[in-house]
């Protein structure tokens, strides 16, 4: 007996409208006309469990690719939209360690290590869930999976532990390879140095499968004798001889290609370094007006939507206030402002826009874009030939496959937000300017980066990038295909976290979430350690609190939260309503409010976050914070005395 043929295709299209467990019992159920009683038996139908394909870009704007309306070409990542779906409304961390923190815990960054980028040496040093590393009340999705009969592999970026098995993991967390991925080619650390590598005999920036290596050695990728090495390159080699390996035994796998594209330093291989001359000569106004239009075109935006314009131009440095790093000063934080007392700030930055610039600087500043978009085109290409493998092998359709970014655009100010006028003119001058984006040989690369304007570039529509509160730093493209899917989707713009897709992840796998409760662990003081901690192999660690995407995926749900979203980290911080209408915001001055006071803005008619409305909603603001402050105390975060980024 054959399966219906309605619930085949059920099967072959990635359960559209069913869950993929609903579809298989279904399936077992034979067709609606059952043959005679004295028929033999027919087989069970297994199907293998699914295959998850998961890529993540390194700093990645919400508009860089095609899709989201780039001017970038992407044709890999567009087609797969052909066969998936977009979510606009998914939120990260506002750097890479904590999306990446989350995503592996499925929960807050506070909870498992990363309440800071690595470990703060302010008054929070030392306090639990600010180690700097994925701590050991963390469950990690990975060792699920493959617990659950997953073959686990990763090839990229692991920012969370840089310690291997036997070394001081007190001190410096664990690599990928003791958090259950049975094969991982890692970079350790937050940034590769240079994309071409050149690593230094005896170098602990790169591990594979536990062991330290050094790519650019001899006999090593990268060195004499040995395949070439360019990050976004060899990572997606990497992952598909990780395939390759075990791909007879019919065991499904997850593969997660963490690429550092298009992370600085700006550097990319012909003809991609070369492809984009000439098309940023324009700048930044005229790039960002045209990505808006096709964000209308493309219906992610209403038509009526108000973008973000970018920020005030600012041609000097404006100062620190007069008490700004003096004994007893009193820092405008989340928690305080003038109102209470509290009046000191830093030092704004220089932040020119595309009309102040000399022409040595204009050329600069193009060329800059030129390889930011270079990159981006080379992880376009990659993801292809991820893509094309799989299909090659036959693993293609039966394979959830899922892009986005791990925060927003990166706008590191070039010269530390001094006048970059000096830097850029030099390198706009030959020799300088021919060499940009090109290896030059040593384990550190020139550290080009694209500064303050591009990035609000590639976040548009939204306000600030990386490191702040905006929705430029939280919101981040995602792209997903479920499995047997082969027809476009609908847009969703339910709200998502990046949490979410932890518990996506486990769902499809069919593995359920640890919920035995941990046993109570109560010190001196009262404080039970293990509160709201799970068990796992043994271990008492933070259970998922994501929540599975397939129900908005497969129809049956219009949305999958329905809590507050709260988030802090460098001491700023923001809370969206359950409802997803209400965004509380609050970034220290002179970003932020110079008065301290936290803003207020309506997503749904207002999410490029331009016109405040905290005034005009007090309550709704007070209540806000409230919740925030609740939230905190929930999971931990200690809001610094004086917030201040990473730069």
């Amino acid at each position: 007996m054959t399966l219906a043929p309605r619930i085949q295709r059920a099967v072959q299209h990635g359960m559209l409208g069913l869950s993929i467990t609903s579809a298989l019992i279904l399936a077992g159920c034979g067709d609606s006309a059952a043959p005679p009683e004295t028929a033999a038996a027919p087989a069970p139908v297994v199907k293998k469990k699914p295959n998850i394909l998961y890529i993540m870009a390194d700093d990645l704007g919400y508009s860089d690719i095609g899709a989201f309306g780039g001017e970038i070409e992407t044709p890999n990542l567009d087609a797969l939209v052909k066969q998936g779906r977009l979510l606009t409304n998914h939120h990260t961390g506002t750097v890479c360690a904590i999306t990446r923190a989350m995503l592996v815990s499925g929960t807050d960054h506070h909870l498992v290590g990363e309440g800071n980028m690595g470990a703060p040496n302010d008054e929070r040093k030392g306090l639990p869930g600010y180690e700097g590393f994925l701590n050991e009340s963390a469950l990690s999705f990975a060792q699920l999976l493959r617990d659950g009969g997953y073959h686990t592999y990763m090839a990229g970026k692991w920012h969370l532990g840089s310690a291997i098995a036997g070394g001081a993991v007190t001190t410096a967390g664990k690599t990928p390879d003791q958090w259950g991925f049975e094969h991982s080619y890692a970079l350790l650390a937050g940034a590769a140095s240079n994309h071409y590598a050149h690593e230094k005999e005896g170098s602990s920036n790169y591990t594979e499968d536990g062991k330290f290596v050094q790519p650019g050695q001899p006999g090593q990728p990268g060195g004499t004798g040995a395949e070439p090495f360019y990050s976004t390159d060899f990572y997606t080699k990497r992952l598909i001889s990780y395939i390759d390996q075990h791909k007879a035994d019919g065991k499904p796998f997850f593969a997660y290609a963490a690429y550092t594209s298009p992370h600085w330093p700006l550097q990319v291989s012909e003809p991609w370094l070369s492809k984009y001359k000439g098309k940023y000569d324009a700048g930044y106004d005229a790039v960002r007006n045209a990505r808006i239009a096709r964000q209308k075109q493309l219906g992610l935006v209403p038509a009526d939507f108000k973008p973000y314009d970018g920020a005030p131009e600012t041609l000097a440095a404006t100062p620190a206030t007069s008490g700004y790093g003096k004994a007893g000063a009193k820092y405008i934080n989340a928690n305080n402002g003038v109102a209470q007392g509290y009046t000191e700030y830093g030092a704004g930055k220089v932040n020119k826009k595309w009309g102040s610039l000399t022409p040595l600087e204009k050329k600069a500043q193009a060329r800059y874009m030129e390889i930011y978009a270079g990159m981006v085109d080379n992880l376009d290409h990659n993801i292809g030939l991820l893509i094309q493998h799989l299909k090659d092998i036959g693993e293609y359709d039966n394979t959830y496959v899922m892009f986005q970014s791990d925060n927003g655009a990166e706008g590191w100010p070039i010269d530390s937000g001094a006048d970059p006028k000096p830097t850029d003119e030099a390198n706009a001058t030959e020799p300088v300017y021919s060499a940009l984006g090109t290896d030059n040989g040593a384990q550190a690369a020139k550290r080009l980066q694209y500064g303050l304007r591009w990035a609000e570039v590639s976040a548009t529509p939204f306000r600030l990038t990386k490191g702040y509160a905006g929705e430029g730093s939280v919101s981040t493209p995602l792209i997903v295909k479920l499995p047997g899917q082969t027809a476009r989707l609908p847009n969703l713009s339910a709200l998502t976290h990046v949490t979410d897709n932890t518990a996506t992840f486990l769902a499809l796998a069919g593995i359920p979430l640890p919920s035995e409760a941990a046993p109570k662990a109560v010190d001196a003081a009262g404080v039970d350690h293990n509160l709201g901690k799970v068990v796992y192999n043994g271990r008492n660690v933070y259970p998922v609190t994501g929540k599975s995407l397939l129900p908005l995926l497969e129809g049956s749900a219009q949305a999958v939260r329905s809590d507050p979203l709260g988030h802090e980290s460098y001491g700023r911080a923001f809370l969206i309503s359950g409802d997803g209408k209400w965004k509380a915001l609050w970034n220290e001055p002179p970003v932020g409010a110079l008065d301290g006071h936290w803003e207020l803005y309506d997503l749904t008619h207002d999410r490029g976050e331009t016109s405040d409305v905290s005034a005009q909603n007090p309550a709704v603001t007070s209540g806000m914070v409230l919740q925030w402050q609740q939230f905190m105390t929930h999971v931990g975060g200690v809001e610094p005395l004086k917030p201040q980024g990473y730069y």
